[in-house]
């Protein structure tokens, strides 16, 4: 029985704890917050234990094995830190930290105590993408991805207003890239790999909020990311709605589904060939099947099992960069991933003209 506490109060937090209560393999602690009172409230709204107020208490607790962490993107890298050095396995928000730098020496603590580190990505856990994947050689040679995520933020709305929102803060490391955009980056990098080549263009909030954004910060953007002989588009938006489909677009045929953090609705479209007709010419059409996908109420299911897995196999003496977290391998396997998506989506900030904090410590 893996005993978890959590860190944050946000509606993620609860989600996460609404499959865990189920999970027979898990219990809640309870959960840290900076105001004592919120964190006891929740504990006891969610059937914990006992609250803790500060990462300090949480991280040197005796009754506690792994951490669940989902407080804002900035500091991540920090509380992750405090308790990986205290012997807890951890499972962190996407995304794990505000960089690659921060995410690279996280991982290399969590190896030097023989924790688990994963990041929560979802679809990374889904089996639903695995389906994708596995259905991707009736494709053909693949030319081109469109992968896309766009929801209108009511934060945003608060913005609009004046009002100061994490959602839109240099200081949380956050905008429309770092809260949904690597929603499209993980997953491309799951499926292909990382790319050659990454540009990208995006829409900043205008200059008059700048004063509650901390700067220069995304409310949509267009990542464009190169294979050799493969375009992929990333599409991403907290200021507008999305209501496109993902597309893979092969020689043979076209995969698309709904919802890229949720798969959904897949669909298959392979090109058929006609006979050449009396005067020589061939004609063409589409076979439509659809590609049935599993589905979960709640998604964060797969990642908290995959992280009981690996957390179980490191107390039964495997190593915990070896052990196994779902279909896309070892936690090794995932942290790579992690890495490499965090290494577009810093130089989709960079070209943007979006600068964290932390980012200023590896200048």
């Amino acid at each position: 029985m893996i005993r978890i506490a959590t860190i944050g109060t946000s509606m993620i937090t609860s989600s996460l704890l609404e499959v865990l209560k189920p999970n027979p393999r898990a219990i809640f602690v309870g959960t840290c917050s900076r105001d004592a009172q919120r964190a006891e409230a929740f504990t006891q709204a969610h059937g914990g234990d006992r609250g803790f107020s500060s990462v300090e208490d949480l991280a040197a607790s005796s009754d506690v094995d792994a951490v669940y962490i989902g407080s804002p993107n900035a500091i991540h890298y920090s509380q992750a830190l405090a308790c990986v050095r205290a012997g807890k396995h951890v499972l962190v928000e996407k995304p794990v930290c505000a960089n690659q730098r921060q995410a690279a020496e996280l991982f290399d603590e969590a190896t030097k105590h023989n924790v688990v580190a994963l990041e929560a990505m979802r679809p990374l856990h889904d089996p639903a993408l695995r389906q994708i994947r596995d259905a991707l050689p009736r494709l053909g040679t693949i030319r081109r991805t469109t992968l896309r995520f766009g929801k209108y933020s009511s934060r945003y709305t608060d913005v609009l207003a004046g009002r100061r929102t994490n959602i839109f803060d240099c200081a949380m490391a956050s905008g429309a890239l770092m809260d949904i955009g690597v929603y499209c980056v993980e997953p491309l990098v799951a499926l292909f790999g990382k790319p050659q080549t990454v540009q990208c263009a995006a829409a900043l909030l205008d200059d008059d909020t700048r004063g509650i954004t901390g700067g220069a910060i995304d409310g949509a953007g267009v990542i464009c990311a190169s294979y050799p002989g493969h375009i992929a588009t990333l599409h991403y938006s907290k200021i507008t709605s999305d209501l496109a489909e993902n597309q893979i677009e092969g020689e043979l045929g076209t995969l698309t589904f709904s919802g890229v953090s949720m798969p959904s609705n897949a669909r298959i479209d392979l090109r058929e060939t006609k006979a050449a007709d009396s005067v020589g010419y061939s004609s063409t059409s589409t076979t439509a099947s659809a590609l049935e996908l599993p589905s979960c109420p709640n998604t964060m299911a797969y990642e908290l099992d995959d992280f009981i897995d690996a957390v179980l196999a490191t107390q039964a003496g495997a190593h915990a960069a070896d052990a196994p977290a779902g279909w896309l391998g070892s936690v090794g396997d995932l942290q790579a991933i992690s890495l490499e998506s965090l290494e577009i989506m810093d130089a989709a900030r960079r070209q943007a003209g979006v600068v964290f904090p932390s980012d200023k410590q590896d200048q």
